[in-house]
């Protein structure tokens, strides 16, 4: 991938319109011009994700629901622990990119894996899940506390759930942690509310209210094409209560 990719890709960031009447017809318009190379440039941008993929408890026998997986690339990041698990289910609402991870689990000969296309909010599991993933989907969904509780609901007791988002911190927080400044508080939110990315305050204490915590790390990471950009990010592992 080049700047020919990047290029296509920043075209449908900047003066695609996302068009649709549901979530998820707003998700395929989004991506569906972007989805043959939206792993090159996201690798760039998301940050994180690795690190937190290695860190989840991908045990022997275990399940794991990674929610908005997008193309699958999370699977790659799991290495040679994916072999051991039960079950792999990605869930994701684009067409596009499920076709993408489709292809993905065909060409690695994968047979653990499943696509599932449904929404975060309303997602329905036939046994409680080990491990549930939310790598940059959460800040995507409209009612991503709804979210946060249905997968919770969906966890086992003491499963795990892992989590890497972009984030801005509340003006007065009461833990230790950064605190951002205004400006960061004010011009990332708008940023990347033009593609329907709501960062917000609440989604780390949120997180950190409802499960016990195993890892945290707040940090802050480049944007490709925008030059001194630095967008806050966190990762979060932490234990169903």
């Amino acid at each position: 991938m080049g700047v020919a990719s990047d290029l296509k890709i920043l075209m449908n960031l900047v003066a695609h319109p996302i068009r649709g009447a549901t979530h998820a017809e707003r998700l395929e318009s989004f991506y569906s011009g972007q989805a043959s190379s939206y792993d090159d440039f996201r690798e760039r941008l998301l940050h994180g994700r690795k690190e937190l993929i290695q860190r989840l408890p991908l045990t022997q026998g275990s399940t794991w629901i990674d929610i908005g997986a997008g193309t699958g690339s999370n699977l790659a990041h799991a290495g040679a622990r994916l072999a051991a698990l039960r079950r792999v289910t990605l869930v994701d609402l684009s067409d596009s990119l499920q076709a993408v991870a489709r292809e993905r689990i065909r060409l690695n000969g994968w047979t653990n894996i499943e696509l599932r296309k449904a929404d975060a909010v309303l997602l329905e599991l036939d046994e409680p899940a080990d491990v549930v993933t939310f790598s940059y989907s959460l800040t995507m969904i409209p009612d991503w506390i709804a979210a946060v509780e249905r997968a919770c609901a969906n966890l086992r007791p003491g499963g795990v759930i892992g989590v890497t988002d972009f984030y801005v911190s509340r003006k007065y927080r009461s833990d230790e942690g950064p605190r951002h400044n205004w400006w960061t508080r004010t011009f990332w939110p708008a940023w990347f509310a033009f593609d329907n990315v709501f960062l917000g305050s609440d989604l780390l204490p949120l997180l950190k209210s409802r499960f016990d915590v195993d890892f945290l790390r707040e940090s802050s990471g480049r944007v490709p094409y925008v030059p001194l950009g630095r967008v806050p990010y966190f990762m979060f592992v932490g234990r169903k209560q």
